[in-house]
Formats: C-alpha cells, sequence, structure tokens
C-alpha cells in the first residue's frame, strides 16, 4: 500500500518593509480598486437600523453566508482529499501496468 508523504511547507517569507510598501502605495494608479470609494449602499425605506427585524434578517443573512462559506471550505477539502487518493491511485495503476508490460515482455521472450 501507500504511504502518505509529510509536506514540508515552505518558510514564509519576510513581510515588507515600510519603504516596499510605500513605494508599492506611490506607484499605484489613482483608479487603482482598493483606493477607490464603494459605491453609496441602497437607501431602504423600509424598517430603520434599529429595527429589530430588520436585524434579525441580517443576522439570518450573515449566518447563511457562514454556513455557505463553511460548506465551500469543507467541500473544497474533501476535493483536495479525493485528488491525493486519485493521485496515489493513478502511481499504483502506473506500476502495475509497467510491471504488467515486464511480464508479457518475459513471457514473449521465453515464447521465442
Amino acid at each position: 500500500m501507500s504511504s502518505k508523504a509529510k509536506r514540508v511547507l515552505p518558510t514564509r517569507p519576510e513581510p515588507p518593509s515600510v519603504e516596499q510598501i510605500l513605494a508599492d502605495v506611490r506607484g499605484t494608479h489613482p483608479t487603482d480598486p482598493v483606493f477607490l470609494l464603494p459605491a453609496e449602499p441602497r437607501q431602504d425605506h423600509g424598517p430603520s437600523p434599529g429595527d429589530p427585524g430588520r436585524q434579525e434578517a441580517a443576522a439570518e443573512e450573515r449566518e447563511r453566508l457562514y454556513r455557505q462559506s463553511r460548506s465551500y471550505v469543507e467541500m473544497n477539502q474533501r476535493l483536495q482529499e479525493s485528488r491525493e487518493r486519485l493521485r496515489e491511485r493513478r502511481e499504483e495503476l502506473r506500476r502495475a501496468g509497467a510491471a504488467l508490460e515486464r511480464g508479457i515482455s518475459e513471457m514473449r521472450q521465453k515464447a521465442f
């Protein structure tokens, strides 16, 4: 069977210096999305921001988005694990195919 090899992560690079950050900021274009103000929020003439119904709806939306992102992360994790299992199986099949080819070659040599 195959064993899982321990992955060694690369070392984290040093954070940029203040001078590097300032050079980056100075070198950006004025229309860079980071420096643009977001669009004005939609004016809703419904309940006031202090309204419990609106706060509850906002909390429900946050919870829905949290669950959705959590589901995405879990699915992504499962996909990565599946990809690794498939990679291991592919390697096992490749080795088995090579062994089969060697066996066939040996049988042909013995037959002739």
